[in-house]
């Protein structure tokens, strides 16, 4: 009797799906992340691969004069340049993929093999590129905070007061605060314990919150030490004399500005190689562009009484 109850009396499952076809995704990466930096910067061609900063020396010594009902001599005066301005050189993130010529002859249904291997490798270096305009010891944005603009935390978390004085140090048209998600989480804890929610708004078809209507931008390039970490405030654009990025127009084999994919040949294994180039840097046209808030400390929490 328990014999019969075991025999098989339809196709099962495991049989079936020998004729079933599944549905597949793309290969996934998490480490890939929106990259907010990159879409918010202004971006200025190079075509030489140099970009020559000048500065006004001397700007106190501009004599100006407001007009008198007199015959009052006027100033003589003039502008000078920097002798000797700072260059920029555009830098490289690099890769080469390697793809075997029978996996990408025999596999590539429906999926390209060779455009899927490109695809995550150009979104690392998208990741690489976003972490070098954040890091780069020459041209990242942290190494490039003069002194004058960073501000300490007055009690270790951010608080409001905080990005108010940041706002101080970048009153000019200030375009965003850039920071870890962990931080906004910290500064959202500090609002909320002191009754005064952040607003958001929306950009890109996401929503940020916002402190005094100056979006607060998530990057997880940022980094974070220890439990503290730094929160920037930002002005973009040549013409606001604010933060520009840098990128090489009209490569060979442009994907997008500045990143280019290259055939470089099939080799005795019959490995096909592809080299992907992306060409960047990032200047900060004056001083008073960028603001730094320094110990911010993302460990503290509160405990609510609620009555």
């Amino acid at each position: 009797m328990s014999e019969n109850l075991k025999k098989q009396t339809a196709l099962g499952d495991v049989a079936a799906r020998q004729l079933a076809i599944a549905t597949r995704t793309v290969p996934q990466l998490e480490s890939i992340s929106p990259r907010w930096l990159v879409h918010l910067l202004h971006w200025i061609p190079v075509e030489s691969g140099v970009f020559r900063l000048n500065k006004v020396v001397g700007e106190d010594s501009i004599e100006v004069d407001c007009s008198r009902r007199d015959e009052s001599v006027l100033p003589h005066t003039f502008v000078d340049y920097e002798e000797e301005p700072r260059e920029y050189n555009l830098n490289a993130v690099n890769t080469l993929i390697d793809v075997h010529t029978r996996v990408s002859d025999l596999y590539s249904h429906p999926y390209n093999q060779i455009s899927e291997q490109l695809r995550l490798a150009i979104e690392k270096i998208k990741e690489r590129q976003e972490s070098e305009l954040i890091n780069n010891p020459d041209y990242g944005i942290l190494s490039n905070v003069a002194a004058k603009q960073i501000v300490k935390t007055r009690t270790g978390a951010p608080t409001p007061d905080d990005l108010d004085e940041l706002i101080t140090k970048v009153w000019k048209q200030p375009g965003f605060f850039l920071l870890h998600p962990l931080a906004i989480a910290a500064f959202g804890r500090e609002c909320t314990r002191r009754g005064v929610p952040p607003p958001t708004v929306s950009l890109f078809g996401s929503q940020f919150l916002t402190w005094r209507g100056i979006p607060l931008i998530p990057s997880d390039k940022v980094p974070i030490v220890k439990g503290k970490t730094k929160i920037l405030l930002i002005r973009t654009g040549q013409e606001r004399q604010g933060v520009i990025g840098l990128y090489q127009p009209n490569l060979p084999g442009e994907q997008t500005p500045g990143l280019s994919v290259k055939f470089t040949g099939i080799n005795d294994k019959a490995i096909a190689s592809y080299l992907i180039s992306l060409y960047c840097s990032l200047v900060v046209l004056v001083d008073d562009a960028i603001a730094v808030l320094e110990n911010v400390d993302i460990t503290q929490y509160h405990t609510y009484n609620y009555q």
